[in-house]
């Protein structure tokens, strides 16, 4: 996937950036080279390749430190709420800011 000298006008635009040719040029440049990277990461065969969870179970057994997934806190809500100026069914109500 080619970048051209539009998509990198209209990108800058996009980013409200104002770029000068030279700047533009360069940018093609650099965008082209990442699309290319990319494109040969695609090219790379993973069939049968388990995903990585850290760079360092490439290399050596690594164990992870999960904790177990339980409620450690108490429902606050009520509390958290009561120095709200208005609260209904346990949200917290605002001013309408657009019509």
């Amino acid at each position: 996937m080619a970048l051209t000298p539009h998509d990198v006008r209209r990108i800058a635009n996009l980013a409200r950036l104002e770029l000068s040719d030279s700047e533009q040029a360069s940018l093609l440049g650099d965008l082209n080279g990442f699309f290319d990277i990319v494109e040969q990461m695609r090219a790379v065969d993973t069939t049968g390749v388990a995903p990585l969870y850290t760079p360092l179970s490439a290399v050596q057994d690594v164990a992870l430190r999960l904790r177990e997934d339980a409620v450690t806190e108490s429902d606050n809500r009520t509390a958290n709420q009561q120095s709200a100026p208005a609260v209904e069914g346990g949200l917290f109500l605002v001013p309408r800011v657009i019509e």
